[in-house]
């Protein structure tokens, strides 16, 4: 219960319509979707005299069926019900920002809490005067307003609304509260089934890409060493069965390919140590700065970007965050930056760094950053197939194991994210990082 003196009781005693709890049981059974539950608990509180409007949002869960929902800046959906003859229209129309949205910054904390019944706005509060003025604007007088709210996560808010001041009866708040307790019930309960869903398809992903990473680990680590093991033989031949003068000519003849192959079992197992320290356990997941992870790779990056000739900048917002385990974001960036340092163009270049929020699948909050180099760019063919162990594109004498985006892929995958790109010959490539968005819990 919601006290305050410019909001209305509510009785716990008051029993809601038979027709409210026959639909509450009926969302509550799942016999119907999630969207068809949002839409009939909206159809039967407009058969209430008072209810003028009916005004649904969710901000972390996509409506399966989009039609007749208003997208809000990428984050939020919004739909609107209104009586026939009612005025005016709260939901902004489609395109436009967030900024058009209602924010009511007094009331939606207080339905954070529970039900709240406001009967006329102009009993509201002095702090709560940014409220009264945009229920002004759209000619609502009074409303019923709560959150879908469950374990500090927030999937939307419901609301009621009238043009006409005065109290609310009790039956109509109590198949309010009946009706949004059970979608917010559904809601939960849908958003742990596609989260499970998504969780057991990535972990057959993960294992799949992990046989295929350790076959060909295998077939890669194969070749050097039957170069160094060969090699060695004969010139150990040279030494029992030959001059001093056949032992010298043999280690100039050979010793170099014995040195390549070395080096390229090195390259190989930093890669796989660098990964296999990525994807410990040892820090927990916690809030990652966006702006600190990508000031660190741009600092570890400064001496082969000079060398190379090519100009880093970074633009990152510094109120982004994401959540993970640190040296696992910064292990893929480095990847990534890495990469787009390597692959430059004769002249050098510029690789530049950006970072933006956005929402996943199954309407997560995510994060994205973005690695864009000029550099000689990918084909169609050949981005397919970037993501495989030991492929590589690059001139023999560029460094690489051919193991960074794989293993970045892998990673992200760990983190609950993942790795992309795009690329056009001539032009460059862009590659990035998705991960989930850090989202402060509400106490």
């Amino acid at each position: 219960m919601i006290e305050h003196a410019s909001l209305q009781a509510v009785s716990s005693r008051e029993p809601a319509s038979p027709e409210a709890v026959d639909l509450a049981m009926t969302i509550l059974a799942g016999e119907i979707s999630v969207d068809d539950a949002i839409a009939r608990a909206a159809d039967h509180l407009l058969t209430i005299d008072r209810v003028e409007a009916v005004v649904i949002a969710l901000t972390t869960f996509l409506p399966t069926d989009q039609t007749g929902w208003t997208v809000l800046g990428g984050r939020a959906w919004l739909r609107e019900w209104v009586r026939d003859g009612a005025p005016g229209k709260i939901v902004p129309p489609p395109g436009a920002g967030p900024e058009q949205a209602l924010s009511m910054p007094w009331l939606s904390q207080v339905g954070r809490r529970g039900v709240a019944v406001l009967p006329d706005r102009e009993l509201l509060p002095p702090e709560a005067a940014q409220d009264r003025t945009e229920l002004a604007a759209v000619g609502v007088a009074a409303l019923g307003m709560t959150a879908f709210l469950a374990d500090g996560r927030m999937f939307g808010s419901v609301a009621i609304t009238s043009s006409v001041a005065g109290a609310w009866q009790q039956a109509t708040v109590q198949d309010f509260r009946l009706l949004a307790s059970a979608i917010k019930v559904r809601l939960t309960l849908e958003q742990s089934r596609r989260s499970l869903a998504e969780a057991i398809e990535a972990g057959a992903e993960a294992q799949l890409a992990t046989q295929q990473l350790f076959g060909a680990v295998g077939h890669e680590l194969r070749t050097p060493l039957s170069a160094i093991l060969g090699y060695t033989e004969v010139l150990l031949d040279d030494a029992e069965h030959g001059s001093a003068d056949d032992v010298s000519s043999g280690m100039k003849r050979d010793g170099p390919v014995i040195v390549r192959s070395c080096e390229r079992l090195l390259t190989i197992v930093d890669s796989l140590l660098g990964a296999g320290r990525a994807l410990s356990t040892d820090d927990q997941r916690q809030e990652i700065s966006l702006a600190d992870a990508v000031a660190d790779v741009i600092h570890w990056h400064r001496t082969p970007a000079r060398t190379a000739g090519v100009d880093m900048q970074a633009v990152v917002d510094p109120s982004l965050a994401a959540w993970g385990h640190p040296s696992a974001v910064r292990q893929v960036l480095a990847n990534l930056l890495g990469n787009a340092i390597a692959h430059h163009r004769p002249t050098g270049g510029s690789v530049h760094l950006t970072a933006e929020a956005l929402v996943g699948e199954s309407a997560k909050p995510m994060v994205r950053i973005v690695v864009r180099d000029d550099g000689p760019g990918l084909t169609p063919e050949q981005l397919q197939h970037a993501f495989e162990p030991f492929v590589r594109f690059a001139a023999p004498t560029t460094q690489g194991s051919g193991l960074g985006l794989s293993l970045s892929r892998t990673i992200a995958e760990r983190e609950g994210g993942a790795v992309r790109g795009e690329s056009t010959l001539g032009t460059g490539s862009s590659f990035w990082l998705e991960l989930p968005a850090y989202v402060p819990r509400s106490d």
